[in-house]
């Protein structure tokens, strides 16, 4: 198919989940501005790439056998060939630890793959979801009354993620990365220019959801430098008191150079010392900073 072709298709697709599940908590387009390039591009039957991809967030409620409901999450991308290429999906539950959610993945995968390439396949995604991760559910909630007091969840580590990009200039990106960093609740900063920082912390699900969106957009470069997992007793006090930072920001440290792309990092040490990590910055830089 041509460009305009695959982009019909994603908008016909999204039409349709957006009339099946018209309330926010079920479905909601999480890239506003993909999606304008993708029916801009239907409109015009033009044959540019977009910017972005299209990026939404399906979710479920599931009855668990005690009575209580289970949350699961899918994180949605079409890449830009879709739906020659398989959508990338991501699945996500507090109910599950993280070798689970893993192994549900790969199976989600693997069903795709079997019966469903080439095809608009969202939905059947989300009717395979619904039909198995209960189970993955029942076997946590058996495995976690057998030896509840050896298992720490993901919900109880709290997580610091220092995120490195070759460079952050576009403001989408820039606005996303503040954006989805106070839609999670979570704390931490970020830099633009060149070299791009990025702090975030956190709940460790949390923190995960926010590099899974974050890693989607387009870059040069980007990785995770350096992590910190902490682990918590049961009480929301003792996450507080590991937090360094009271909310999420962009910070600009004096920007300079011909294009203003360039911060202060003398600047940016002394922000970091004040927040009681200043040894993250030989980390990032391989000096030591005064």
């Amino acid at each position: 198919m041509c460009n305009w072709e695959e982009a019909e298709v994603q908008l016909s697709e999204l039409d349709l989940l957006a009339s099946m599940f018209p309330c926010e908590d079920e479905f909601r387009v999480t890239d506003q501005l993909a999606l304008a390039e993708l029916k801009n591009l239907v409109e015009r039957c033009s044959l540019e790439v977009p910017s972005s991809k299209i990026q939404f967030m399906l979710k479920l409620e599931l009855q668990t056998p005690d009575g209580d409901k289970a949350e699961i999450s899918l994180s949605c991308a079409f890449p830009f060939k879709y739906p020659a290429v398989l959508p990338e999906i991501t699945i996500r539950s507090p109910s599950l630890s993280r070798s689970q959610q893993i192994q549900l993945n790969t199976e989600l995968l693997a069903y795709l793959k079997k019966t469903c390439a080439g095809e608009v396949c969202i939905l059947n995604a989300r009717e395979w979801v619904k039909d198995h991760a209960l189970a993955y559910i029942n076997k946590e909630l058996s495995s976690s009354s057998v030896g509840k007091s050896h298992v720490k969840r993901s919900e109880d580590i709290f997580t610091r993620l220092w995120i490195y990009s070759h460079h952050i200039y576009n403001k989408q990106k820039r606005k996303n990365i503040v954006d989805w960093a106070k839609e999670l609740s979570l704390s931490g900063f970020s830099m633009p220019g060149k070299p791009g920082i990025i702090c975030v912390e956190g709940p460790q699900t949390v923190c995960e959801e926010f590099w899974t969106r974050i890693r989607r957009l387009s870059w040069q470069r980007i990785l995770i430098r350096h992590r910190e997992d902490i682990s918590l007793a049961e009480t929301k006090d003792e996450m507080e008191k590991h937090r360094k930072f009271s909310w999420f920001e962009e910070k600009i440290f004096d920007a300079h150079g011909a294009r203003g792309n360039h911060m202060d990092l003398g600047q940016l040490y002394h922000f970091l010392a004040d927040n009681r990590c200043a040894d993250i910055f030989q980390m990032y830089f391989g000096v030591e900073g005064q």
